[in-house]
């Protein structure tokens, strides 16, 4: 919409982006490797982003600190309680879908 002012664009892209944050913390059942196959992104990539955004605007974070913050707890936690180990198909869709660096 072309009748948005600037400061009203960003608040409503960071409400989404809160809400799909906190979405991805709310379905522990869906794992990344998952939203990978189907759309192209998880929840490390969030973090990435989220990590090169910081750093661009002269903020250091490392990349526990801006997982932390996407996942609600560190990493490591995270993956302990929630992660499951990828099936043979999940594994072979990553490599045909899997993002080219």
């Amino acid at each position: 919409m072309d009748d948005l002012s600037e400061e009203q664009r960003m608040a409503f892209e960071a409400a989404a982006f809160r809400r799909l944050v906190s979405h991805l913390r709310e379905r522990t059942d869906v794992q990344n490797i998952d939203l990978m196959n189907l759309a192209g992104f998880c929840r490390n990539c969030l973090s990435n982003w989220y990590r090169e955004a910081a750093n661009a605007a002269g903020v250091a974070m490392d990349k526990e600190e801006s997982r932390e913050i996407i996942y609600g707890m560190p990493y490591d936690a995270w993956r302990d309680l929630h992660q499951k180990e990828a099936s043979a198909g999940q594994k072979a869709a990553f490599e045909i879908n899997r993002p080219q660096e």
